[in-house]
């Protein structure tokens, strides 16, 4: 990052809160390119007041009593370019999220207890936007998450959102105008299949035109975000659960069709048996309204047996 351009502001989470643990439920996996983590800073270029910026995020304090330290260049110009980038980091951070409810609902569960003490401070992150969220699912579905990351990677290197240039380049996420500027067969060249190119050229040309309106949903409850995700093309329940959780931040939402969730969940509670949709619907019901926590911390708990959590027990 250079500097010269830079400032500095303060975010203070609600404890507890540990910015490791947090950045990897956001990314998922080491080859994410656009939610970057170096082993004590996250990096993320967003688009404030029309410019990309990138913000550099590192902890200090604790977990109890955790301050932000976050650096953005260029600097914001105004009072709301600032506060984009506090909204945009409490996001995909969840740093005003409350969770003494959750830890409560987990001192009454041995199993869960222990799970929940080893990535405790793990915040529920978001997705900037809903269709940030519905693109994420495209790329990654009927295939491994490494492969649908590797897409989304391509995918912010064509439509040219970022901050640098030549090797010192880094990419954010594209927008729906971003995405919409470019062809077919730019996104074919890159590996989008066709069923996958028509979603999501539908989606971005449907958002630019003012026929789609995703980002609106929030005010709607879980069965008709679902009904009128499901309408679009590409969309499934997967998908629209999946946008639910990540994308509204709806912390009751255990996507139940995710396949690698379900074999998650049944290897830590000890079953043998594969769990479907139904099967795992009943065996998160004692956690609500926390599911989506959950499988946050499955998720980190896998990271963790694959040694890439470098501090979590």
């Amino acid at each position: 990052m250079t500097h010269d351009t830079a400032s500095t502001l303060i975010i203070r989470p609600v404890p507890p809160f540990r910015l490791d643990l947090t950045v990897w439920a956001l990314r998922r996996r080491i080859h994410n390119a656009i939610d970057r983590w170096d082993g004590s800073t996250y990096r993320r270029v967003i688009v404030i007041g029309g410019r990309s910026t990138e913000v550099e995020v590192r902890q200090a304090g604790s977990t109890a009593t955790p301050r932000l330290i976050v650096t953005a260049a260029p600097a914001p110009r105004t009072r709301s370019e600032r506060q984009a980038v506090r909204s945009a980091l409490d996001l995909l951070l969840g740093a005003n999220v409350d969770l003494h409810d959750w830890y409560r609902i987990v001192e009454g569960d041995r199993r869960l207890k222990s799970l929940a003490l080893r990535f405790r401070g793990m915040k529920p992150p978001r997705f900037l936007t809903v269709f940030e969220a519905l693109v994420n699912a495209f790329a990654c579905q009927q295939l491994s998450l490494v492969v649908g990351l590797e897409l989304l990677n391509r995918l912010a290197v064509v439509c040219d959102v970022r901050r640098g240039s030549g090797l010192r380049s880094r990419y954010g996420f594209p927008t729906p105008d971003d995405v919409a500027r470019h062809h077919a067969g730019d996104y074919r060249a890159i590996g989008f299949s066709r069923q996958k190119v028509h979603a999501l050229l539908t989606l971005a040309l449907g958002i630019h035109d003012g026929g789609i309106a995703v980002e609106e949903l929030e005010r709607y409850n879980d069965a008709e975000v679902c009904a009128r995700l499901c309408e679009l093309r590409g969309v499934g329940r997967w998908t629209a659960e999946y946008a639910l959780l990540r994308g509204l931040g709806r912390l009751h939402v255990f996507p139940g069709d995710d396949v690698g969730a379900q074999k998650s969940l049944a290897r830590w509670l000890g079953r043998r048996a594969h769990l479907d949709y139904a099967g795992v619907s009943k065996a998160v019901e004692k956690w609500q309204p926390y599911a989506g926590m959950v499988y946050f911390h499955l998720l980190l708990d896998g990271l963790s047996r694959a040694g890439v959590l470098e501090s979590a027990a």
